[in-house]
């Protein structure tokens, strides 16, 4: 990077410094208390919502990690981001209006309602660990390879300088300097995603525009643009055909839309159901256009012979070896600004999870509005060093975007039939949660190496019904007292708006998969 790109860079670092300590300010003798820090005070409106939640999303892991994948696999990879539009307008409908008719601060908060105390404390505890050591230590690893890569910084001065960066003004401000930067993070990561794609495939198109390098780009790795893969193809294993669309996937994407604190906490913080769920729509249209930002990019490397010792190398290089002076800037800009962004979103869910579920709970039962608040800086503080100190640990990884989707799916399994059991089946016991949120992770640590040839995406739907027929089991004779009364009218109704916009996500979708099937 010149001496133009820096400018554009550190003049985008400023930005969001400024943004985020500017909004976390507080006037004179005024207490934040735990609803203002971790929920912004229940105040976001739909456009903040959605912003902050494909902000929170859209992380190394989808620039560098699927990008690597594009280049390792292809446009099936896509399917992730597609499938996830869909999944977020069955969590605007359905989950949502439950979710804040309760008012809740976190998701084990909600099991502790419909179960007990024990659920609580056993998923509290499942998600932090998931959150620390592999969501929030390969977001760090990710970022920093990208940076080793095009600026020449070493990866764990490069990890030092990612966490202090989304530390200054998280840790402080709390949920709304996080959901309010991600409104200009957003901008910057889909703006300089696109540029970037637009470069490649103007490269490509060898002086003849962006649509002849499209066309050259499908001639030249026409095996990279199938949607559903046979058995035959040497990624099968990764994405299983047909039953990525009709399988585990859903599983996958119903668990991290609508079960997991790092992005429902967006929407707990909603002025109302209809925001949240319009913002939650807002992110699905979004989600159709990111393969072209995060897939197309590895491919294109792909089709440029890129000289990569490992796929997670594609983003990097194009950046570094395609991008004209001052373009750099604004692309690496909206890099970082992914990684920033998740890296506090995902501080502040850690946070909220310790001091609402665990620190109040077991230590301080008492705790005030200010210990509360203090205690989630410190626990953010505390997460973010860990992560640090494991991060350098990932680099012998080669596709870390599949690492992190398959252990991830250890958990997710049994979370998501813990959720819908307590949404939807009124006989659910807290002994039939516990079996299915120990459960997962059983079945799936004895199916990966008893069946070591069965795809893990396969693998997570079987667990998935596994738990769900241990919640079954030993459900109650009779409903239970404090299942939710979710068939009463009105409660899943949605505005007219919504509906006709959440078709015409359906029909793109399908428009897509007719096209590349």
């Amino acid at each position: 990077m010149n001496t133009i790109d820096l400018i554009v860079f550190i003049a985008y670092c400023a930005l969001i410094l400024f943004v985020g300590l500017f909004v976390s300010r507080k006037k004179k003798g005024e207490e934040r208390d735990a609803g203002d820090y971790f929920l912004a005070g229940r105040g976001l409106a739909w456009w903040a919502i959605g912003a902050s939640i494909i902000a929170s999303n859209i992380s190394a892991e989808q620039f560098v990690g699927m990008s690597g994948s594009g280049y390792a696999i292809g446009l099936a990879m896509a399917t992730y981001e597609w499938i996830a539009a869909l999944g977020l307008i069955i969590v605007a409908k359905y989950f949502i209006p439950i979710f804040l008719e309760k008012k809740i601060f976190t998701m084990p908060q909600f099991l502790e309602e419909r179960f007990d105390k024990r659920v609580k404390t056993v998923m509290a505890v499942f998600w932090l660990a998931v959150f620390i050591f592999i969501n929030l230590t390969s977001i760090l690893y990710l970022g920093a390879l990208t940076i080793e890569k095009v600026m020449g910084i070493p990866l764990f001065w490069g990890v030092v300088g990612l966490a202090a960066f989304a530390g200054i003004y998280s840790i402080y401000g709390g949920l709304k300097a996080v959901a309010l930067t991600d409104v200009i993070q957003v901008i910057f990561l889909i703006g300089g995603g696109l540029i970037t794609t637009y470069i490649a495939l103007d490269l490509l198109g060898a002086g003849e525009g962006v649509w002849q390098g499209v066309t050259n780009l499908y001639a030249q790795a026409e095996d990279k643009f199938h949607l559903i893969l046979d058995k035959s193809h040497p990624s099968y294993k990764d994405l299983p055909g047909i039953s990525v669309i009709l399988g585990g996937l859903w599983v996958a994407n119903l668990y991290y839309w609508g079960c997991n604190q790092y992005i429902i906490q967006r929407a707990l913080a909603a002025k109302s159901v209809g925001e949240a769920q319009n913002g939650m729509l807002f992110a699905g249209f979004i989600k159709l256009l990111v393969p072209l930002l995060v897939v197309i990019p590895g491919i294109a490397a792909f089709a440029l012979n890129a000289p990569l010792e490992k796929s997670d190398e594609a983003y990097p290089w194009l950046l570094s070896n395609l991008l004209p002076v001052g373009v750099k800037g604004i692309a690496f800009a909206a890099l970082t600004a992914a990684i920033v962004s998740s890296l506090a979103s995902m501080m502040n869910s850690i946070s909220t999870i310790f001091t609402m579920d665990i620190y109040k709970s077991f230590f301080r039962k008492e705790a005030g509005q200010h210990e509360l608040v203090k205690t989630g800086r410190w626990a953010s503080f505390g997460s973010l060093l860990v992560a640090v100190l494991i991060a350098p640990m990932l680099s012998g990884l080669d596709q870390a975007f599949q690492y992190i989707q398959e252990f991830t799916g250890f958990i997710s399994p049994g979370a998501l039939s813990i959720f819908l059991a307590g949404f939807f089946y009124k006989r659910a016991t807290a002994n039939g949660a516990l079996a299915a949120a120990f459960g997962s992770f059983v079945f799936s640590t004895l199916m990966k190496f008893l069946c070591p040839g069965l795809p893990w995406m396969d693998r997570m739907m079987i667990v998935f019904f596994l738990c769900c027929g241990l919640i079954i089991l030993l459900g109650s004779r009779k409903p239970m007292e404090n299942a939710y009364t979710t068939h009463r009218p009105g409660l899943f109704h949605t505005s007219r708006l919504f509906n006709i916009l959440s078709l015409v996500v359906i029909a793109i979708l399908v428009a897509f998969y007719w096209f590349w099937w």
